[in-house]
C-alpha cells in the first residue's frame, strides 16, 4: 500500500501550498469543511473555506472559514470567543471535503448550542437534541 507522505523539513507554507493546490475547490472557489471535536469525534458544524481560508488555517493552527453571507473570511471565534484549534485536517478521496478535528473553546454554533446539529427526525417528528448554553461572562 501506497502511503503519500511529506517530509518533517517541509515548512508550514510549503506543506499548505501543496494542500490547497490539491483540493478540489468549486466552482465558486469553495470547499465544505466539517468540524468535529478531537476528543470525543463529535460533529460540531459544516461550514465553507475557500484557499486563502484553508491555508491561514494550515499555518496559524486557528480555523478559519469563508463566510457566503459577508464575503469575507470568517476567523472562527474571533468575535464570540469560540474559537476551534486545529489538531489534525483530513480530506476524502476525491479532495472535495475537508475534515477538521479541532478543539472547540464554548459552543460551536452561534446559537450557543454546543454543536449546530441539533435538530433530529425522529419517529415522524422533528425533536431539539440541545438548549442553547449559557453565557459565560468575560475573565476578569
Amino acid at each position: 500500500m501506497q502511503q503519500d507522505s511529506v517530509s518533517a523539513d517541509v515548512t508550514r507554507d510549503e506543506l499548505a501550498d501543496q494542500i490547497v493546490g490539491e483540493i478540489a475547490f468549486d466552482a465558486a472557489g469553495l470547499v465544505p469543511a466539517i468540524a468535529q471535536r478531537h476528543a470525543d469525534g463529535e460533529v460540531l458544524m459544516l461550514a465553507w473555506m475557500n484557499a486563502e481560508a484553508l491555508r491561514e488555517t494550515l499555518t496559524s493552527g486557528r480555523v478559519c472559514y469563508w463566510s457566503r453571507s459577508r464575503r469575507s473570511l470568517w476567523r472562527k471565534g474571533e468575535t464570540s470567543g469560540h474559537r476551534q484549534h486545529l489538531v489534525e485536517l483530513r480530506y476524502d478521496c476525491d479532495k472535495d471535503a475537508i475534515l477538521l478535528l479541532v478543539e472547540q473553546e464554548g459552543p460551536a454554533c452561534h446559537t450557543l448550542r454546543r454543536n449546530c446539529f441539533y435538530h433530529a427526525v425522529r419517529d415522524g417528528a422533528v425533536q431539539v437534541l440541545l438548549e442553547p448554553e449559557e453565557p459565560k461572562e468575560p475573565a476578569s
